[in-house]
Formats: structure tokens, C-alpha cells, sequence
């Protein structure tokens, strides 16, 4: 076993203590574009993206009929949150094994109306292969479809990496119809962020949520291994 793998190893093992689902690496050697907040020499030194993620609950999706519910709302919250608590974790640990380590917020959205955040957690997950992007602009799990979360662990320590998956939804469309804003459409490069943006702030200021959630399409995105 490489160092690398030996590295990696232990990381996954650590994931999976923490409590998450999916575990992946990725090389990123353009993070300096892909991150928006990040320092040039901060990315210039961290060219590998641990990838997490936990599944969310199907019994709190599929209580959603065609907009978000409170419960959704509690969900998302507490998701959010074991998400970023870990990731903090994951990186003191990796930073005792004398490496540099940086947890990226798993929902800190810094531009709504193209629902850009510091980093794509999702683009980071499909390089490590944990899944691809699909019609819904998501990323599409073979374990479960969109009805994961992710966030992502920046760093330096050696790791064995993945590849992106050569798979794509295929035939499936189930969340085209099920869209309440009517945004997806044949490929990822179809989806209309500004039409989802303002179902997303309509929901917010209807229903009195104070966050931009739907998940009607993550709902309908339950995975075919």
C-alpha cells in the first residue's frame, strides 16, 4: 500500500467514525478557480478535496408534495450542521498528521441568483467519483440518487484519488416534471438557475422559511445502482 492509499485509508476510516455516508478525493489542481473566497497562495497549496457526504432522510422527502415543508426546513438545518461540525473534525485530525487542512461550509451561498457557494462541493464529489452531475444540476449518487449533502475538506496530505464516474441519468427523467419552477431540462447545462432562484425566494417569503429550499426534485432523485 502506497502512502497515498495508507493516508486514505485512514481518512475514510475517520469519515466513517464521524458518521458520514460517502468519502471520496479529488485532485484540484484549478482550485484557485474553483474557490471563491480562498487566498491564491492558500489554493496553490491545497490541490486535493476530501469529499463528504451524508443521505438524507427518505422518510422527510417523500412527506413533500410540491414545495418545502418545516420539517424539510428542520431537516436541511440539521444536516447542514452535522455536516460542518464534522468537517471541522475531519481537519483537525488531518492537520495532527501534519498536514494543512480547510472545511468549506457545506451551505454558505455567496451569490443566490446562480446559487454559488465558496467552493462546488458537487463538482469536487463528481471528480472523486461519488457520483455525476445530473438534469437537476445535482449531483446524482448510484446509492441514492440527489438525496445527499456534501461538503468538502480542502488539503495537502497525500491521498489516493478517484476518477468521475462514466455514467449519466440516462433515461431518467423524473425530475422534470416534478420541478415546481420548471427548470430542468434535458442536460445539466439546461437548468435555469434564475427561474429556480425565484420559486426558491418565492417559497421563502410565502411559506416564511428564511432559507431558499425546495428539494421536490432531490425527492424524486432516489438512485438506480
Amino acid at each position: 500500500m502506497t502512502r497515498e492509499e495508507e493516508n486514505f485509508r485512514r481518512i475514510s476510516e475517520t469519515a466513517e467514525e464521524l458518521g458520514f455516508d460517502l468519502c471520496g478525493a479529488a485532485d484540484l489542481p484549478d482550485l484557485k478557480e474553483l474557490a471563491h473566497d480562498l487566498s491564491p497562495e492558500t489554493a496553490g497549496r491545497l490541490r486535493t478535496g476530501v469529499a463528504l457526504g451524508v443521505f438524507l432522510a427518505s422518510g422527510v422527502l417523500e412527506d413533500l408534495d410540491d414545495r418545502p415543508t418545516r420539517l424539510y426546513l428542520h431537516h436541511y438545518r440539521q444536516i447542514n450542521y452535522f455536516l460542518d461540525r464534522n468537517a471541522l473534525e475531519l481537519a483537525r485530525r488531518i492537520e495532527r498528521l501534519g498536514a494543512r487542512a480547510v472545511p468549506v461550509a457545506a451551505s454558505q451561498t455567496i451569490d443566490w441568483t446562480v446559487q454559488r457557494g465558496h467552493l462546488s462541493h458537487k463538482e469536487v464529489a463528481r471528480r472523486a467519483g461519488l457520483g455525476w452531475i445530473g438534469r437537476n444540476n445535482l449531483l446524482v449518487t448510484p446509492e441514492r440518487g440527489s438525496r445527499v449533502r456534501l461538503v468538502t475538506v480542502l488539503t495537502d496530505l497525500p491521498l489516493s484519488t478517484g476518477k468521475p464516474l462514466e455514467r449519466d441519468c440516462g433515461d431518467c427523467r423524473d425530475c422534470l416534471p416534478a420541478c415546481p419552477a420548471g427548470a430542468i431540462g434535458e442536460d445539466p447545462e439546461a437548468f435555469d438557475h434564475r427561474r429556480c432562484y425565484e420559486r426558491l425566494k418565492e417559497f421563502k417569503n410565502s411559506l416564511n422559511l428564511g432559507h431558499y429550499i425546495c428539494g421536490v426534485c432531490v425527492r424524486d432523485c432516489a438512485g438506480r445502482e
